[in-house]
């Protein structure tokens, strides 16, 4: 799906827009969708919800007050294989089920597949609920599943293109650091220092530390060299030099030409490697939309 057809079937339009609702509102204007009360065993979760964890204190809360007062802002569902699929409003849901509640409001609106997800994570967004690591794997499922590229997602939720490439970085986490963030024992702030350290053990070491001792994102960035871990080989002795072919030289003159920085091709340890030079976040998203921009080009 391109930018262009996302913004004909609505998206980055805002969720309001879409869904007949906004955040914090109930909206009454609902001429162009159908306002119902659903069983409520006839209504599902969607499993391709990006919000994973619910907060059990506030879920509970939520229970009381829809138990005493009904629920006052109705959910969005879709048609979906003989019953509703829920679009927006998974929390409320969860809170009527708790409040025993046999009936739900709910706004039924033609949805197609593609853009389930992707109101989903914008409603979600849009109110703060998803925890790191449910929106990078949100971002994800918005990549694999439906094509875009990394600028078009960030155009979609009105984010800008680095800050949705931080946000997946955090998946390259081993997976127990990553509960951690989940978890909320870990900022994204941590997670991306701890990124700064090679290898699962250094990373799963340095999150530990933090945790244990309480360190400021500064510290982390601080001991994330101490953590790398280093083979053998480079403990005992260093690896003898390889003379690189003339065609590594080559190719990285041409690489720097393309993308405006250095860049080095060599082998080390029997891996061959091109290593791009960036100084900052700036510079990697416009290397990255440079070779994107030549994948377009040959596409």
């Amino acid at each position: 799906m391109s930018v262009a057809n996302t913004r004909r079937s609505g998206l980055g339009r805002g969720l309001g827009s879409l869904l007949g609702e906004t955040a914090g509102e109930v909206r009454t204007d609902l001429d162009d969708a159908s306002l119902r009360e659903l069983s409520i065993d006839e209504v599902h979760p969607n499993p391709d919800q990006p919000r994973r964890n619910f907060d059990e204190d506030e879920l509970a809360e939520l229970a009381d007050s829809i138990a005493q007062c009904g629920v006052l802002q109705p959910i969005v569902v879709r048609a979906y294989d003989g019953a509703f699929q829920i679009v927006a409003g998974e929390r409320r849901y969860q809170a009527a089920r708790r409040a025993g509640l046999e009936t739900i409001p709910a706004v039924v609106r033609e949805v197609s597949d593609d853009e389930v997800l992707q109101l989903a994570l914008i409603e979600n967004l849009q109110r703060a609920d998803l925890n790191p690591m449910e929106a990078a794997q949100g971002y994800r499922q918005l990549v694999e599943q439906n094509g875009l590229t990394h600028a078009e997602v960030a155009q979609i939720l009105s984010k800008s293109r680095s800050a949705i490439t931080n946000a997946m970085r955090l998946l390259d986490l081993p997976q127990s650091v990553q509960e951690l963030v989940a978890n909320g024992l870990l900022t994204a702030g941590h997670a991306r220092a701890i990124l700064s350290v090679d290898g699962d053990e250094g990373r799963e070491a340095l999150a530990q530390k933090v945790i244990h001792e309480g360190l400021s994102v500064r510290q982390t960035e601080t001991f994330g060299p101490l953590f790398s871990v280093k083979t053998q080989a480079t403990d005992d002795a260093q690896p003898k030099r390889t003379v690189a072919p003339e065609s590594y030289g080559v190719a990285a003159r041409r690489l720097h030409n393309v993308l405006g920085t250095k860049v080095r091709v060599r082998t080390i340890r029997g891996k061959n490697k091109v290593e791009i030079e960036f100084g900052n976040e700036d510079d990697l998203e416009a290397i990255v939309e440079r070779i994107e921009g030549g994948q377009d080009e040959r596409a």
